[in-house]
């Protein structure tokens, strides 16, 4: 019973001990093994090719020693072994110089080390046969030389080899087991002894060469790993300098680059050629958008973008946002020149653009600026005076940035900073100009015509101080302040009349503004039908959808709204179906031609008419004279404007009229 029950454990622990053998022998193996993988294989070539040839003149030094130290002993076939692998050694050092090796493709490179893997072994075998067949030849003094080569020529072989671990334990095994089996069965004295030492040592620099070939992975390891994040690093900066520099939709450079590039151009050489600066700005490019959507208009940018990079004399060129581009055209060029070359540019980005079958029209205005100064921005600002120039001429036009254009933008900057840093309710005054009823001949209104002095002598009008309050963003506090001065000045409760106020482009589209206007109105105590908002066509134009939502939530509070200066644009007549409005005021140019042009009377007839229609009032401005007022009164229009009734005056002159008129 002991035995049977003891046997199958010991059966067990001994299958146990074999795995764990086997397991421990496999994992040994594989550390003797070279690392697979591409760099590992050019890691081990190098390494290899700066051992070799040392390793080969080791071998044709010792064999040659050898051969000389038995001529005239051995026979001569035995002694011309020793040139003949000289001659080998002697190539195989050439084939593996490192020069040579570090051009080999990794194919080859792989051959090349598992044919040294097997070829080390035979080759070292073949020189432990030779020398043994010269053993019996030698007298003592010879072999002890055989001996004591051989053993430096193992050494070297193994520690030639370290960083090729399998090929220095076939060498190993190559010289050591044939030597020593040789000497116990030859019964040489030091047999046992020599054999120990060469086991005992052999065993010694294996170990070494496992140790070395150990920290070599690891460092080959770490060198990878530092290479991938060097790789890394640099992907990451690339993508990095494409993401500041250039511009995701088109592919060219950004603001950012651009304006850089216009910066190395500053900072050149004094008296150093300036190339030109063109600010474009495509016209029509929202209708685009609007129509056939923004993947249209991305593929338009991106056509641009590609023409302009492709044009004559355009030595750089980016998007500065939206559809506004930055173009360098050639410093060599003068102002014919490059006035020739802008043209060439805008006709090629007239071309049609195709896109999901639609073809796609749109021209650009272009304003140009040499490029001189001391800041990029003084460049930006110069070119962008042109280009507001070029998109108020319209239809793709190129304007030069000139002398005067200069005298023009040191007076629209000086007055920028004094509206900017201004005080508006002392710089601001209202004059108000009746708006006469002609069939009951009495004032029944008054418009607030807003004036604005930087100093308080010169007064400016609307028309020039408006674009200043919208570039500083002063608009909406404009009409806030004309809206509360105008509704204390005329008490529209007391006095009857209604007070018209004009309404800023950037006003009619700006959120929250009716609940704004609603609350001043309020707090002044007065009702908001009294109060008639002008809107312009170009203010309806900025953003149609949203205009439209501002003037429906005017109307909900129960503001009126009139349309002014109706006939002086495209006026389109879907608009006074579609938007609230109360009234049509009619431009001052067909006030103007009303008795005396048989044409602007049959257009402003047909106005009438059809406001009439729609159930909306009209009135026209700029009336000078009695027969353009009878004209006017024989249309249909009763409510007029123009100097034949009065001019724009202050509050009480206002308001002592209007008192003569009601008496």
């Amino acid at each position: 019973m002991v035995f049977g029950g003891s046997l199958p454990g010991l059966r067990a622990r001994v299958q146990r001990w074999l795995r764990c053998s086997s397991s421990s022998l496999r994992r040994l193996g594989r550390h003797w093994r070279q690392r697979p993988g591409d760099a590992f294989t050019h890691a081990y070539a190098i390494s290899v090719s700066h051992r070799a040839p040392l390793l080969y003149l080791v071998v044709i030094f010792n064999t040659s020693l050898i051969s000389l130290r038995f001529l005239g002993t051995a026979p001569l076939v035995l002694i011309a072994f020793a040139p003949a692998m000289a001659i080998l050694a002697g190539f195989r050092a050439l084939y593996w110089r490192p020069s040579r090796v570090a051009r080999r493709p990794v194919d080859l490179l792989r051959q090349d080390l598992q044919a040294m893997g097997r070829l080390g072994g035979w080759a070292a075998l073949l020189i432990v046969a030779w020398s043994l067949a010269l053993y019996p030849y030698g007298d003592v003094s010879q072999r002890a030389l055989i001996h004591f080569v051989m053993a430096v020529t193992m050494f070297s072989a193994i520690l030639g080899m370290a960083y090729s671990p399998q090929t220095a334990l076939r060498l190993a095994m190559a010289f050591t087991l044939p030597w020593s089996l040789f000497l116990l069965v030859t019964g040489q004295p030091n047999a046992v002894f020599i054999t120990l030492v060469q086991l005992f040592v052999t065993g010694i620099l294996l170990a070494m060469t496992h140790a070395q070939h150990r920290d070599f992975v690891r460092l080959e390891l770490s060198r990878q790993l530092l290479v991938r994040r060097e790789e890394q690093t640099a992907e990451l900066a690339s993508a990095h300098y494409r993401q500041a520099t250039v511009d995701h939709l088109t592919g060219g450079k950004n603001r950012r680059a651009i304006l850089a590039c216009l910066e190395e151009h500053l900072d050149g050489p004094e008296g150093a050629a300036r190339p030109w600066l063109a600010l474009f700005d495509l016209d029509g490019f929202k209708h685009i958008n609007d129509t056939y959507g923004h993947a249209a208009g991305d593929h338009v940018l991106r056509t641009v973008s590609m023409r302009i990079g492709l044009a004559r004399g355009v030595t750089a060129h980016g998007r500065l946002g939206g559809d506004e581009f930055a173009i360098l055209f050639d410093a060599d060029f003068d102002t014919d020149a490059v006035l020739a070359a802008a043209r060439t540019l805008s006709s090629e980005i007239r071309e049609p653009i195709s896109h999901n079958g639609a073809t796609l029209r749109l021209c650009g205005s272009m304003g140009l600026h040499r490029v001189q100064g001391p800041s990029v921005s003084t460049c930006l600002e110069r070119a962008d005076a042109a280009l507001y120039k070029a998109k108020e001429l319209g239809d793709g036009a190129i304007v030069p940035f000139g002398p005067n254009d200069e005298i023009e933008l040191q007076r629209r900057i000086a007055v920028t900073r004094q509206f900017n840093d201004c005080a508006l309710q002392d710089r601001l005054r209202l004059l108000y100009q009746p708006i006469f009823d002609y069939r009951t001949m009495r004032v029944v209104g008054m418009e607030a015509l807003a004036r604005w002095s930087p100093d308080g002598i010169e007064w400016q009008t609307p028309g020039e101080f408006l674009p200043v309050a919208d570039a500083t963003g002063r608009t909406g506090e404009l009409t806030r302040l004309v809206l509360a001065r105008a509704l204390a000045e005329c008490r529209p409760r007391e006095t009857g009349l209604e007070v018209s106020i004009n309404l800023a482009a950037r006003d009619v589209v700006r959120e929250g503004l009716a609940e704004t206007i609603a609350a001043i109105v309020a707090e002044a105590g007065e009702d908001p039908s009294s109060v008639v908002l002008e809107v312009t066509e170009r203010s309806l134009q900025l953003d149609p959808k949203r205009a439209a939502a501002q003037l429906h939530a005017f109307r909900a509070i129960g503001f009126r709204i009139a349309l002014d200066d109706f006939g002086a644009g495209w006026s389109s007549l879907s608009q006074l179906r579609d938007l609230p409005f109360d009234r049509i005021k009619l431009d001052r140019v067909l006030a103007g031609a009303l008795s005396t042009d048989p044409g602007a009377r049959a257009v402003t007839g047909m106005i009438v008419a059809l406001a009439w229609q729609l159930g909306i009032g009209c009135s026209i401005e700029g009336v000078e004279t009695e027969p353009q007022a009878v004209a006017a009164r024989a249309l249909g229009v009763h409510l007029m404007q123009g100097y034949y009734f009065g001019r724009p005056e202050a509050a009480e002159t206002a308001l002592s009229a209007y008192k003569r008129f009601v008496a």
